[in-house]
């Protein structure tokens, strides 16, 4: 989004309107955003999820007769710098970035989640279909619409393939289709990470890291009746509090080329 000064606008922070920095960063369905201070705890207007949506299948159909790329899902335990890792894996693996709420909003709205699913040929949406009732009834889960959309959304995304989905259950949707990552931490150092990141005093750390946990562990139990930190959901997991953010989406890095090479 341009200004007056020609500068750009994040459109998916969840600070844009009270930035001052004004980042020269991309806005489109790719999320590469160099911004040191970029959060997860994003917030989209409708109107620029319509826009990337529309942008996203525009370049999917450009790009339709290339082989499609692998998958890696990544899910994070707040502060733990799960954000920074899917950057760097971003780049470095020249993959495509789809934000956890991204997911969401697309999800929420029966209009976009049309957009995205119908860049697909019909076969592969009636396949895909039957996976996700199959999927949800070895569960005894009955989706509703939104659970419906969301795994809709998360499988297209999938078969285009090349990208890193970041939260909203990915690992469980796409079970067999990604490499399953989760970030975590100590509680401990992830709070004072916050307080860096975010400028908060300790105990606004604190409710900040306790409000997100809480709401990744209640939605995780209420659409997939499973908890998130079970290391049997995950392909590997990394504490990021010894290694760092580098060495651990290096590690990531290295993990996932070989699992690519194996499958091959």
């Amino acid at each position: 989004m341009s200004t007056g000064s020609d500068k750009r606008i994040c459109v998916i922070c969840a600070w844009r309107e009270n930035c001052t920095k004004r980042y020269r960063v991309k806005t489109n369905a790719l999320f590469d955003v160099n911004c040191p201070d970029y959060t997860r705890d994003i917030k989209l207007r409708d109107k620029d999820v319509d826009r990337l949506v529309e942008d996203q299948v525009m370049r999917w159909k450009k790009d339709a007769k290339e082989k499609p790329g692998h998958v890696i899902t990544l899910s994070s335990e707040t502060g733990a710098g799960g954000g920074w890792i899917a950057r760097i894996l971003a780049t470095e693996l020249k993959m495509n970035i789809v934000g956890s709420e991204l997911i969401h909003k697309v999800a929420e709205s029966a209009h976009m989640s049309d957009k995205v699913i119908k860049s697909l040929d019909e076969k592969s949406i009636s396949l895909f279909d039957s996976l996700i009732s199959s999927f949800f009834e070895s569960r005894h889960i009955w989706p509703d619409e939104y659970l419906r959309h969301l795994s809709m959304v998360m499988h297209t995304n999938a078969e285009h393939g090349n990208v890193i989905i970041i939260g909203r259950g990915g690992c469980f949707i796409l079970k067999d289709k990604s490499f399953r990552v989760r970030i975590i931490a100590p509680q401990k150092a992830r709070v004072e990470k916050v307080m860096r990141d975010r400028r908060m005093s300790e105990s606004d750390a604190l409710a900040f890291v306790h409000k997100y946990d809480e709401y990744q562990i209640g939605f995780m139990k209420k659409y997939f009746k499973e908890d998130i930190n079970d290391p049997k959901h995950y392909d590997m997991m990394v504490n990021t509090e010894k290694v760092g953010i580098d060495s651990a989406a290096e590690s990531i890095k290295k993990a996932f080329l070989l699992r690519h090479a194996m499958s091959e």
